[in-house]
């Protein structure tokens, strides 16, 4: 049925690097970045993905998922993450969802652009005691435990919207815990627990969670380095390995959100509003698919899109049809760009596929569009639907779906018989998916990363005494060491000094 978006599994590719190399290209040039950024600057997904959200990490959705529950196949499993590039062991301030803002998820069940249906998620800190500046003041081992200093709880509201008009709003959830970050082994020594204390099932058959997580999403982000080492020797190692994410999940029965049976297809988008001085509401950002702000939106647009509203894309429609990244692979890789306009992008980016995801008299408009209708696969293939697996993307979004593969393969042809295996040589993220809801890995603990070799050197000074691991060290030693360190620092800086006032003189006399 589907058969012209049909291609047989594939191999390692041969062009392993030309996708990032391509963003990157496209990400230096338009933004004049300095080759020496690290990676926590960078781009992925929508990642900092316009200048303004850039700032304010706290309000800026990275990913979107949907699909239908593996384990559940009657309801639907959404995912949307915020807060890009979660360093683990970042305290003692650790990461929280922004108490002055709106996270809402939006659903379209008619394909007209506009929300039938929206989730909205508002945070609230409760901290202990506030003469300390621990996050916890001992271990934790459940979500109400004293040890735990600093929390959050949210609350969350269904609006139902005509038009845009609210025609109710009910409260189905008040004052749910959230999982806080991972600080590490000593300080949550069972985190596997306290993730699933903020997993709340909710009275209308509605499954909820918040808190932080491993970024599902999965690629190779080395392209600063003169793009992979300047000769593609960089590739294959997924640079979002270890950094955090903070999750909102929601599993919902699909005849909740689906219009019908007989039109199940879904529509579904997520926004930030942020709350001003004068209580007023602005939004920041805006996601549905991905990569669509990151490298389809030029420069000048991008914080105008993350303000925008779906019904409103066509303003952003040449930007589709006449996209910039084939160009930039043409003139890097010498790869054909197709010819303009390019009509199949309208389809997998604006429309949803025919016959796969696209309702009857859609609107086009940015959204991750999910038919519900459409049972989950016990096998995902990680390029979907370009794979034979219509439960895959752009059919909504798997955490397991290789997107950025995807969408580079599709942007330079794959569905106008241009064939290609475009793709960054990381194929899955770096830990496993959870098998049930939320199914986002658990975050990356604060305890991660290299330690001392056992009995090795802590620290030490030429010709004096040194800190060892295990080893007492009389304080008269360590005074000594002290004092040695101390009156180095005095002989230099009085030879600073002195060198200073040399110079001075010949200058001016």
């Amino acid at each position: 049925m589907f058969s012209h978006l049909i291609r047989s599994a594939r191999g390692r590719r041969n062009l392993a690097a030309v996708v990032c190399g391509a963003l990157a290209a496209g990400g230096l040039a338009a933004a004049g970045v300095s080759s020496t950024l690290a990676p926590g600057a960078a781009n992925a997904s929508s990642h900092r993905e316009a200048p303004l959200i850039s700032g304010q990490p706290q309000y800026d959705t990275t990913d979107v998922y949907a699909f239908v529950s593996p384990d559940r196949p009657d309801t639907t499993t959404i995912v949307a993450n915020w807060l890009p590039f979660e360093e683990p062991a970042g305290g003692p301030n650790f990461y929280r969802f922004a108490n002055d803002a709106r996270y809402d998820v939006h659903i379209d069940s008619d394909g007209d652009a506009q929300g039938d249906l929206l989730y909205r998620w508002t945070f609230h800190d409760q901290v202990r005691n506030g003469d300390t500046f621990l996050f916890n003041t001992g271990p934790v081992t459940s979500l109400d435990d004293p040890d735990l200093n600093i929390t959050q709880t949210y609350d969350l509201e269904m609006v139902r919207l005509r038009d845009q008009h609210v025609i109710s709003t009910t409260k189905i959830a008040n004052d749910v815990p959230v999982a806080p970050s991972n600080v590490g082994k000593a300080s949550m020594p069972d985190y596997a627990k306290l993730r699933k204390e903020a997993v709340r099932e909710l009275k209308d058959g509605t499954t909820v969670f918040a808190g932080q997580a491993d970024d599902p999403f999965f690629l190779d982000l080395r392209v600063f380095d003169l793009l992979y080492g300047g000769d593609l020797s960089e590739v294959g190692r997924d640079t979002l390995k270890g950094y955090n994410v903070n999750s909102i999940a929601l599993q919902v029965p699909s005849e909740h959100i689906r219009q019908s049976e007989g039109q199940p297809v879904v529509g579904i988008w997520t926004t930030t509003h942020r709350k001003s001085a004068s209580g007023d509401w602005t939004q920041v950002s805006r996601l549905g698919m991905p990569l669509v702000n990151e490298v389809v939106i030029p420069l000048k647009d991008k914080d105008r899109f993350n303000a925008s509203s779906p019904w409103n894309d066509a303003d952003f429609l040449e930007s589709v049809t006449n996209p910039e990244l084939p160009k930039l692979i043409e003139g890097i890789y010498k790869i054909e760009a197709p010819e303009e306009p390019r009509d199949d992008l309208v389809s997998v980016f604006l429309t949803g596929v025919k016959d796969l995801n696209q309702p009857p008299n859609v609107r086009p408009a940015e959204a991750l569009r999910l038919n519900t209708a459409v049972p989950p696969t016990g096998a995902p293939k990680r390029l979907g639907v370009l794979d034979g697996d219509n439960a895959g993307f752009p059919n909504g979004r798997r955490l397991t779906d290789d997107v950025l593969d995807i969408a580079l393969q599709v942007v330079q042809g794959e569905l106008v018989g241009k064939k290609n295996d475009l793709g960054d040589a990381v194929d899955k993220n770096d830990v496993e998916f959870e098998k049930s809801f939320p199914y986002v890995a658990l975050p990356a603990s604060g305890s991660n990363g290299p330690l001392a070799e056992a009995g090795g050197t802590r620290s030490g000074l030429d010709g004096g005494a040194e800190l060892t691991s295990g080893s007492a060290v009389d304080d008269r030693t360590v005074l000594a060491v002290s004092a040695g360190a101390a009156g180095a620092g005095v002989v230099l800086v009085g030879l600073g000094l002195a060198w200073w006032r040399m110079r001075r003189r010949g200058r001016w006399s």
